[in-house]
């Protein structure tokens, strides 16, 4: 690798990774706030969350990579022309197509990267998540105590309340309890106390509590029997659960293959026919995008002559997000078999590619060519008259020198 491939990568490397990092954790700190109190809501164990979010970074990565690898060669390719270095590449002989070896390097890796991730990561982390999210509504992890309320178990179980939870749910302390039994009696339990162990039944875990008072009350005998105890294990049932349904009932826990299986069946209907090939297309055209983002960002990095103007990382940032909202939409149209769904996700892709190819072809073979160079000048016209509007100086404050700016002296030798 040549010098200037290394100082490419160099240039690219680090708006690329720290954009793609930085999409990534945004996301994530805007859901994990949700799926905290989602698992609060539900009682579940704290760190059921973090296993949630594990689940959802293929899908935040499959969007962060085409946008990191758009900033990275755009924010690249726009230090070397502010900085004049472009110029002098071009002088020594340096073109741009030469230019662009690096950022295709760049981009085959991550489209690589990118396949693997909605092809086949994606697909099978949604589906962990959903079966996370259906656990947690049932209770199949764990039992959902909640500090301070009433909780009754299913299954003629008992009613719990704990005053304080230590060590994650492990050890609970100040417990109330009260079950009835089947012959019409009942008992209530206080304990310091308590914490809850598996059982050789599937189907009933063990409250064990230490240092309590139970108070006994049966049918047809008016005093109650109280009871001090120093250990006492109640087996308490667990609710019972359908199992999780199998992967593959939702498009987007499909792998690739599968949903070319599925798009090319004839034992298929109509409706997963389309479903799997508007899915199907949707991320391979979302992969081969990716592929036009270094020329996209050569011509949007490169700013006028003697102008600084930051107008091609926004717009580059608006089109990439607003083709991709375009192919989510192709897809949901797709899916519904009112077009079909090749031509949904194909035609939007090869618009925004002869866009992408005349803008390239404008900044590297028309001399002086820049392909936004009207919205440039619209912006600059813009700009220049938001200054003109701008107060050019501050105005004094009342009171200092009001006076004499309202009947100034006349000159020496002036006519009063």
């Amino acid at each position: 690798m040549k010098s200037i491939d290394r100082y490419m990568a160099r240039l690219i490397a680090l708006p690329l990774f720290s954009t793609m990092v930085i999409f990534a954790m945004l996301l994530v700190l805007d859901r994990m706030l949700r799926l905290i109190d989602f698992v609060v809501t539900e009682g579940g164990p704290v760190s059921v969350v973090w296993r949630m979010l594990a689940n959802l970074l293929p899908e935040y990565m499959g969007l962060g990579i085409p946008v990191g690898l758009l900033l990275g060669c755009l924010l690249a390719f726009r230090r070397l022309a502010t900085s004049s270095e472009l110029d002098v590449l071009r002088a020594v002989g340096v073109g741009y197509n030469r230019l662009l070896v690096v950022p295709y390097m760049y981009a085959i890796v991550l489209a690589v990267l990118n396949l693997a991730i909605v092809g086949y990561i994606q697909p099978k982390a949604r589906f962990e998540y959903e079966r996370l999210r259906y656990e947690l509504r049932t209770g199949a992890l764990g039992a959902s105590i909640k500090v301070g309320e009433f909780t009754t178990f299913p299954n003629n179980g008992p009613t719990v309340r704990i005053e304080q939870s230590h060590d994650e749910g492990r050890q609970l302390s100040g417990i109330f309890l009260h079950q009835n039994d089947k012959q019409g009696g009942s008992f209530s339990v206080t304990a310091t106390q308590g914490r809850f162990l598996g059982s050789t039944d599937a189907d009933e875990i063990i409250f064990r509590l230490t240092d309590g008072t139970l108070v006994r009350t049966e049918k047809g005998i008016a005093t109650p029997r109280v009871l001090r105890f120093t250990l006492w294990d109640i087996p308490i049932p667990l609710p019972r659960t359908d199992p999780f349904r199998g992967r593959g009932e939702n498009k987007l826990e499909r792998t690739l293959p599968e949903l070319a299986v599925l798009g090319r069946s004839s034992n298929s209907n109509e409706e997963l026919r389309d479903t799997s090939r508007a899915a199907f297309h949707f991320r391979l055209t979302e992969v081969a995008a990716m592929f036009l983002l270094p020329m996209l960002a050569m011509a949007l990095g490169v700013p006028p002559k003697r102008s600084t103007s930051a107008l091609g990382v926004f717009l580059g940032i608006v089109m990439i997000v607003t083709y991709f909202k375009v192919n989510e939409y192709g897809q949901s149209v797709g899916s519904l078999g009112k077009i079909d769904p090749f031509l949904a996700l194909w035609v939007p892709f090869a618009i925004f590619a002869a866009l992408v190819l005349w803008m390239y072809y404008t900044i590297a073979y028309v001399p002086g060519g820049q392909p936004i160079g009207a919205l440039e000048r619209v912006f600059a016209k813009l700009a220049k008259a938001v200054r003109r509007w701008l107060p050019t100086r501050r105005l004094a404050p009342p009171g200092d020198g009001d006076a004499e700016d309202a009947n100034p002296t006349p000159a020496a030798g002036a006519p009063a």
